[in-house]
């Protein structure tokens, strides 16, 4: 490599690697059915990642020979068309080469004007058509929905308080806020409200109804008994997917009772929200048009590379109000490269940003939201396949109504608890299937999170034989085996 800078001394050296690197990573994701979908970490490998910083230069292709050899093996594997564990996306091949444009490019997002926040503002003006938003709505690009929930909190914080809030703090205000969320909500939801200063104490759990959606008397119930008890309710939170079964609140009646109120309506869409993209679920997300605030993510059923949440908020002044921080490093102009103000750096936490928008802008462009559409649809339909089987074999109960595509289950047996975690480890370490675990009505169950665009019937069909074949072997077991 050159001595004065980073860039190679021989620039045609560096692009000979380079397309070795992109046909190895391209064999890897064309050859994924070939490979286990999970395998432990070999304890020589953990300890080569124990090494002392380096200090002399390495060769390009001995690293890349070690990422091939140590890293690229053993990672969690959401990918593979057989993970089916937590609410992952596969990625796509589109993704993984514009993340790699956006890598070269370097662009910093935090502000200024430069194409690559028009191409963060196209995005956000597609996303206002797709959820039925005003062109006033703001947006903004995330790591996560657990970032894009803590912002739409502080929002809905700085726009009951006022923007003293922001500089004389909670305490001045004088008001015990209260939030709501249903008992299937994620547990970003706590986290926001710990993190905003708020406290958990301050967030209500609220019962679910038999279909694991929020008991909406329950809800209206308890924002009059704490209204009346002096308290100030300000942030109703409805879920699009729920994480444990996918179940979906009801958000017309939801967004009612939160205009009755006068309380902010927020949904945590992680990856439901983006049904809109299918005609056939879209109908189930009615109500997401009348939110104040919407957190998803492009990389759950976007199939974007992690990372690339969103944060869709109805007003953007309240938006606005709840993060700009004038500063004399950030002068704005209205011509040059300090020009093409409000920033992104004004609409959240984050001045230095990726260039998130790029991957999700080529994935839309290329496969289409039709096309996208259909492989939510998909993934949904396979769900419905995986319950079909579940029903009809007495092997197996159905732990929960099947709303979207997660699918919780497990093997009938006594010692249930027991045999099906150990169902679950053993399917891991088969490499055949990477399902996760729940626990519905205090009895634990096998969630199966049917995500990747890669999943097909055959890997349903190897879930289901692998988990009735371990089933009746361990069931065969003494406890005291299965323990071991």
């Amino acid at each position: 490599m050159s001595q004065e800078s980073l860039d190679p001394a021989d620039w045609n050296d560096l692009r000979a690697q380079g397309h070795r690197m992109l046909d190895d990573i391209l064999d890897y994701l064309e050859h994924l059915r070939e490979r286990p979908v999970w395998q432990p970490i070999p304890t020589e490998v953990r300890h080569r990642f124990h090494e002392a910083l380096p200090q002399e230069p390495s060769d390009l292709a001995a690293v890349h020979q070690q990422f091939m050899a140590d890293i690229l093996p053993y990672a969690v594997g959401n990918a593979h068309p057989g993970f089916m564990g937590w609410v992952h996306g596969g990625g796509a091949p589109v993704g993984m080469l514009a993340e790699m444009l956006a890598a070269g490019l370097n662009a910093n997002l935090g502000g200024r004007d430069q194409i690559p926040v028009a191409v963060e503002r196209q995005i956000l003006e597609w996303m206002r058509t797709l959820f039925g938003f005003p062109e006033t709505a703001s947006g903004l690009f995330v790591t996560g929905t657990s970032m894009a929930n803590l912002i739409a909190v502080l929002v809905a914080k700085t726009a009951i308080l006022g923007t003293r809030v922001r500089t004389e703090g909670l305490a001045a205000s004088g008001q015990q806020l209260r939030a709501y969320a249903s008992a299937g909500a994620h547990g970003c939801i706590a986290q926001a409200m710990d993190i905003s200063g708020l406290g958990t104490d301050a967030l209500r759990i609220i019962p679910v109804n038999a279909r694991f959606e929020m008991d909406l008397e329950r809800l209206e119930a308890a924002l009059v008994e704490d209204r009346r008890a002096g308290l100030t309710p300000f942030f109703v939170v409805g879920t699009a997917g729920t994480v444990d079964v996918g179940a979906v609140d009801s958000l017309a009646t939801l967004a009612g009772i939160c205009r009755r109120h006068a309380v902010w309506f927020h949904v945590d869409g992680a990856y439901g929200a983006l049904g809109r993209l299918a005609p056939d679920l879209a109908p189930r997300l009615d109500g997401l048009e009348h939110a104040d605030s919407i957190a998803f993510d492009f990389h759950k059923w976007g199939q974007v590379p992690y990372d690339a949440g969103f944060i869709l908020v109805r007003n953007d002044t309240l938006h606005h109000q709840a993060f700009a921080s004038p500063a004399a490093y950030l002068r704005r102009e209205t011509r040059g490269v300090a020009a093409g103000s409000p920033w992104p750096c004004d609409y959240g936490p984050d001045l230095s940003r990726g260039f998130r928008a790029l991957k999700t802008w080529f994935t839309l462009k290329v496969y289409g939201a039709r096309h996208m559409g259909a492989v939510i649809s998909h993934t949904c339909a396979l769900a419905r396949y995986l319950e079909q089987h579940i029903v009809a074999n007495p092997a197996l109960e159905l732990l929960a109504p099947v709303s979207l595509n997660i699918v919780c289950f497990r093997y009938r047996c006594d010692r249930s608890d027991l045999i099906n975690a150990r169902i679950v480890t053993a399917l891991h370490e088969s490499g055949i299937a990477v399902p996760s675990t729940t626990t519905l009505h205090g009895r634990l169950a096998i969630r199966a999170a049917i995500v990747n665009h890669r999943t097909q019937e055959e890997d349903i069909d190897a879930l289901l034989k692998a988990t009735l074949a371990l089933g009746a072997r361990f069931n065969a077991m003494p406890t005291s085996e299965l323990d071991s």
